[in-house]
């Protein structure tokens, strides 16, 4: 049952398991995704933080004859629907990277038509104006 509960993330990931017993006869069952061989893509760190279940063997074996309405089977659920998100955006990222990149190209690419000049230059004021008294600063007004 425990396999078959986990085909979801095999899909994705390598997993490692790490199984401890604890005090009163409660077992500690960790689940830790790793990258699997081959993947393209970087582990996101949310991706790879370990699912643990803690409970009596009984509770555990329980939980796992559930399925995917278990408490297992929910959080892998969970967890492929936010790896999915997770794909996705990435995809748009590139796709919008790409798309950034060669709109740049086409820009660089591509003339940019010079004003044409009228001929008419208009003259700097050279001189204060008339009114203009050589103890006071000009004004704006």
């Amino acid at each position: 049952m425990l396999i078959s509960n986990l085909l979801p993330l095999l899909a994705r990931y390598s997993l490692g398991f790490d199984l401890v017993a604890g005090p009163d006869d409660t077992v500690t069952l960790t689940v830790i995704p790793r990258r699997h061989e081959g993947a393209a893509h970087k582990l996101e760190a949310g991706e790879t933080r370990p699912i643990s279940l803690t409970a009596s063997a009984t509770e555990i074996d329980a939980e796992l004859a559930k399925g995917e309405d278990g408490a297992l089977g929910q959080l892998i659920a969970a967890r492929k629907t936010l790896a999915d998100q997770l794909a996705e955006q990435r995809e748009a990222a590139d796709a919008a990277r790409t798309a950034a990149a060669e709109a740049a190209k086409a820009k660089a690419a591509t003339p940019t038509p010079k004003p044409a000049s009228t001929g008419t230059k208009v003259a700097a004021p050279t001189s204060p104006p008339a009114d203009a008294k050589a103890e006071e600063p000009a004004s704006l007004w």
